[in-house]
């Protein structure tokens, strides 16, 4: 029989345990709530950019974006966003499950790559692998700003355009809805395919506009369409960057409440366990004493 004392003990513990994952999943749910808003906020507006980049480049005539040119591939540059933290669940494996891959591809085929990794949790698994690392991050939390995502964007724009690097991949988890999260990789540079993934997720169009979808829209450009593409396609990859950015997120958080609620129930049927056999112990010691107490009478006789 197990002894009472570690009985309590143990279930004192797990009910501690209870509070910490319990109160961890409220400050989950609280951060998913303000991320949610800034990813959606951001949706509508990366969507449109995109969609003005691409209309806007395909227009154009003759004048066209060094971000938007396609060449052969000879340096690469691989952004994995994971988390600083753990006690997400799954999360920063999905992420790294596609970022590990990538890597190995690229040392296999000799093909010259920098890897970035934004995430403590990523960095320590990259540093076990023997991975090296050309920069790493720390300061992306659930509320990254533009401003540092735009410094990053920068550089790589300044990369691109000085012939550097020929293209840019990020791994991340992509925020699809509230149930639904996936790791994925995506091509950020060159930006030739602009605004055709985003399309796919708009709003379905009307069947009066739908006609015209595919219609080529004139465009007027005041000054010139070389200064325009010059202020816009920037900022289309800067946004896009950004968007990555809220997406992993809000991901993030989505998985720490799952995992922090799946551990509170855990922690809740095995406190009904323990208490159980506190329960079946203590009593089955009750009946050892009334049993010693009934002998001993017994022999007095």
């Amino acid at each position: 029989m197990a002894n009472l004392r570690v009985l309590v003990k143990r279930r004192k513990a797990v009910r501690n345990i209870r509070k910490i994952t319990k109160t961890m999943e409220l400050i989950a749910t609280a951060r998913f709530k303000k991320a949610l808003d800034r990813a959606t906020e951001a949706e509508a507006y990366t969507r449109k950019i995109a969609e003005l980049a691409a209309d806007l480049s395909k227009n154009a005539g003759d004048v066209t974006h060094p971000l938007l040119a396609t060449r052969p591939v000879k340096k690469t540059v691989v952004l994995v966003i994971t988390a600083n933290r753990g006690l997400c669940g799954g999360y920063n494996g999905s992420v790294l499950r596609e970022a590990l891959p990538l890597t190995r591809q690229l040392t296999a085929n000799n093909a010259p790559f920098d890897l970035e990794v934004s995430g403590k949790r990523g960095i320590a698994f990259f540093k076990f692998q023997g991975v090296p690392r050309t920069r790493e991050y720390t300061n992306f939390e659930d509320k990254p700003s533009f401003a540092e995502v735009d410094t990053v964007a920068s550089r790589y724009v300044d990369l691109f355009i000085s012939g550097q690097i020929d293209e840019v991949k990020v791994v991340y988890t992509r925020f699809i809805s509230a149930a639904k999260q996936q790791a994925v990789v995506e091509t950020l540079l060159p930006l030739s395919s602009v605004g055709v993934e985003t399309r796919k997720s708009a709003p379905a169009v009307t069947e009066g506009a739908a006609g015209g979808a595919d219609a080529k829209v004139e465009y007027e450009f005041i000054p010139n369409a070389a200064e325009i593409l010059e202020e816009l396609v920037p900022a289309a990859l800067k946004v896009r960057l950004f968007k990555m950015f809220l997406d992993a997120a809000v991901s993030e958080q989505i998985a720490r409440r799952i995992a922090m609620k799946a551990a509170t129930e855990n922690a809740g049927d095995l406190i009904k366990d323990i208490t159980r056999l506190y329960n079946r112990t203590r009593q089955a010691n009750i009946t050892k004493e009334i049993s010693e107490l009934i002998a001993g009478s017994e022999a007095l006789k």
